[in-house]
């Protein structure tokens, strides 16, 4: 088999080598894990990241047309007045053909491309209804090993977008005012995942304070993943920042909430395990994961994508055996 460039790069490359080489490493070694995945090179690099998380993550979702990339840009040259360093991962929609991203959010996006301390990524949801392919659940893991804040822009599919609360630490909703969306909202559970609730386009008056109402009555009945935090439903106008400097300040209580209440490990934890029985769920299936104790190959291999490699190994030998049985 003839060895591609990105096995190089993944092999040679380590968390001290993409700090080191800033946004043209980083770029290298996103590639490679796309080019790679399952890989034991991919596999050590990203449980290197994994136990050297740093940053506070945090998603953005809500239908198109919402004003998600407008909102993003907004927080980002908050985030980056204050001197952070700030990584984007925009999800789009796939190409039927290619695969790829199709809309391109960098295009979106207004970032100083000299400014060493914002790096943007473009990724394609792909096969995921569910908003987050396995390469994005990657680049979010090595991301968060190498910024201060990572932001999530998910493709913003609607009712079926829930991979992002499992990859994520604060979670954003947007919703258009008169839009129906908070209506479609209420009954299709959604109301569950956010942390933070953002009416956008708050400008437009009487439509976003009917739009505001609705979702806190939505809330009341809703059964939350934390019953700790009250999800806060925030105005905001991106164009004129009004409400944005509360949602600054909510995205950070929310954090230190989760830092005081030491829940933030557990949400890690959480998270890889999700990861990893959703990765042997795609590729073995139900039966396939009644076979593996998900916190126990974790413990062993030093993280979720060793134990993945190696449940992987397993259950292709422990397959092919019983093909050849037959």
């Amino acid at each position: 088999m003839t060895t591609t460039p990105a096995t190089s790069n993944a092999s040679a490359l380590t968390l001290d080598a993409i700090r080191d080489g800033g946004k043209k490493a980083l770029a290298r070694a996103l590639s490679a894990l796309e080019a790679e995945d399952g890989s034991l090179a991919v596999a050590r690099l990203l449980d290197e990241a994994a136990r050297n998380a740093r940053a506070h993550v945090v998603g953005l979702t809500g239908p198109p047309g919402v004003g998600k990339s407008t909102l993003t840009n907004a927080i980002i040259r908050h985030w980056r007045a204050n001197g952070e360093r700030v990584g984007v991962l925009a999800v789009d929609p796939s190409s039927r053909f290619s695969q790829g991203a199709l809309l391109g959010d960098r295009t979106r996006l207004d970032t100083d491309p000299r400014d060493k301390n914002i790096f943007v990524r473009s990724m394609a949801a792909r096969d995921r209804l569910g908003g987050l392919s396995n390469e994005a659940v990657a680049a979010i893991v090595l991301m968060r090993a190498l910024f201060d804040r990572v932001l999530v822009e998910s493709v913003g599919i609607g009712q079926s977008e829930a991979d992002i609360a499992f990859a994520t630490d604060t979670v954003i909703l947007c919703i258009q005012p008169g839009s129906g969306d908070s209506l479609q909202f209420m009954k299709a559970g959604v109301m569950e995942l956010p942390d933070v609730i953002v009416v956008t386009k708050a400008d437009v008056g009487k439509l976003a304070t009917r739009a505001k109402a609705d979702l806190e009555g939505a809330l009341s009945l809703t059964m939350r993943k934390d019953k700790d935090w009250t999800v806060p439903v925030l105005l905001v106008s991106a164009f004129d920042d009004t409400g944005l400097q509360q949602l600054i300040a909510e995205i950070d209580r929310h954090y230190g909430s989760l830092l005081e209440s030491e829940k933030f490990l557990t949400i890690r934890q959480d998270q890889a395990t999700i990861w990893l029985l959703d990765r042997i769920r795609r590729k073995f299936g139900e039966i396939g994961l009644a076979q593996i104790n998900a916190r126990d190959f974790i413990n062993r291999a030093g993280g979720p994508f060793m134990a993945e490699k190696l449940i992987s190994e397993d259950l292709s030998q422990r397959l092919a055996k019983k093909v050849g049985d037959l």
